[in-house]
């Protein structure tokens, strides 16, 4: 086999002929002295003992092999729209990095430098729950008060030109429709955390005469939330940036379903146009990476201006070498299928906001 062929020269010793074996120690498939690799497991056909050098060749073995296949793969998907997808569902894999791991590498260098190039404040960790030490002060200061559940009244401030917020009991919500007793709720949480600045749900609960419930406390948590997200609404950004690789990553096969559907009639399988579209994702990291490092250089913006044009006219060639359609059915497709990615992309957003602060 030609395998060896493509390793660098330290790693040649332990492919001599004075090591061959008549069978493979991995698989026992019987082999021939000629046969450098088993064509049974592929496993390299040689009995000699391991030493400190044979791992340290290896491993730069390995750093070589996967460079080649690296620069292989960055330049085919920069300079040749399509064609390392089409290679790839072909068979013609092994001169190619992973498409997955190549785009979670893509993604990882694409976030790191955009976090290093831009100013991206870590969420505050508020202690909504508050410790035990808090909790036991709290306590402390209400047994000696002689209260068991104080009213709103106790934590308001004593100034009659000050309006008492809105009292709603838990009971009179019960009468409310759901949505309307949220709103009440939701009112009544607001109003308690703005006079008091009680972060604590199951206190805030207590001083209010509301159940302890799950969800009470949930709801009182998320209340405080947007609260604090209304004064600053960095805290939220940030959280929810270090957790949009994750969305992205979950989107693309979203979005792969819907091209599967627009090219139903063509001969390809779900999974070869979900590779498609990790390279076309995987080029956007490269060419949006490059543009974030140009406008912190020469400090303009000019470069991200460039980089849209670049990967729309990108894509337009891609879909039209991946899918081999003309250039009018390519064109309509191709803006069909960029409706549905921002459509998608909108409602994507939308409830990767919803969760994140339902989490957070």
């Amino acid at each position: 086999m030609n395998e060896g062929q493509n390793l660098p020269k330290i790693y040649k010793e332990r492919h001599k002929l004075k090591y061959r074996s008549t069978e493979c120690l991995n698989c026992h498939h019987p082999l021939d002295i000629s046969d450098e690799f088993c064509p049974n497991c592929s496993q390299l056909n040689s009995t000699k003992k391991l030493a400190f050098n044979d791992f340290f060749n290896e491993f730069f073995a390995g750093i070589f092999a996967y460079d080649s296949r690296f620069y292989r793969t960055l330049g085919a998907l920069l300079f040749k729209p399509g064609k390392i997808s089409k290679d790839y569902i072909q068979g013609k894999r092994v001169r190619y990095a992973n498409p997955y791991r190549f785009y979670l590498s893509a993604s990882i260098i694409f976030f790191l430098l955009w976090s290093v190039t831009h100013e991206v404040e870590s969420p505050i960790n508020f202690d909504l729950e508050g410790s035990a030490e808090e909790q036991k002060e709290v306590d402390s200061i209400l047994t000696a008060q002689g209260i068991e559940n104080p009213p709103l009244e106790v934590f308001l401030p004593a100034n009659d030109s000050i309006s008492t917020p809105e009292y709603i009991a838990e009971k009179d919500l019960d009468t409310m429709s759901f949505l309307n007793a949220r709103i009440k709720q939701w009112q009544v949480f607001s109003d308690h955390y703005e006079a008091t600045g009680m972060r604590n749900s199951k206190v805030a609960l207590d001083s209010l005469n509301y159940s302890n419930s799950r969800f009470n406390q949930w709801f009182y948590k998320k209340t405080v939330n947007s609260k604090i997200f209304g004064s600053d609404a960095n805290l939220f950004w940030s959280y929810f940036y270090s957790k949009l690789p994750f969305i992205i990553f979950f989107y693309l096969p979203v979005f792969a379903l819907f091209i599967w559907l627009l090219y139903l009639r063509r001969p390809f399988t779900y999974m070869e146009h979900l590779i498609f579209t990790f390279h076309n994702q995987t080029t956007w990291f490269v060419l949006f990476g490059i543009a974030v490092g140009i406008n912190t250089l020469f400090n303009s913006n000019f470069a991200t201006a460039l980089a849209m044009f670049i990967f729309a006219f990108y894509l337009y060639k891609a879909f039209r070498k991946f899918y081999g359609q003309g250039r009018v059915k390519t064109l309509i497709k191709f803006i069909i299928i960029n409706i549905i990615f921002f459509t998608l992309a909108l409602l994507a957003f939308i409830f990767s906001v919803l969760a994140s602060f339902a989490i957070y």
